[in-house]
């Protein structure tokens, strides 16, 4: 089973059983520097082994931090 989530503002389809950490790593291959918001609320990295399908997101934000000058 696959579910629709918008991924920093773009829909992306996902399995239900699919960790954060998954999407993380399709989208940023690296998990350092990486932050993940659901929903406008930061999540954990220890709470990273959620599902999509248990957490039911309607938006995933994942973000890097970048340096600059």
């Amino acid at each position: 089973m696959t579910t629709t989530v918008s991924v920093n503002g773009a829909d992306r389809e996902f399995a239900a059983d699919a960790t954060i950490a998954d999407v993380v790593a399709e989208i940023a291959g690296d998990a350092r520097g990486v932050a993940v918001a659901v929903d406008g609320v930061v999540l954990p990295r220890e709470r990273w082994g959620s599902t999509v399908g248990e957490l039911e997101p309607s938006a995933i934000d994942v973000l890097t931090a970048v340096q600059g000058g």
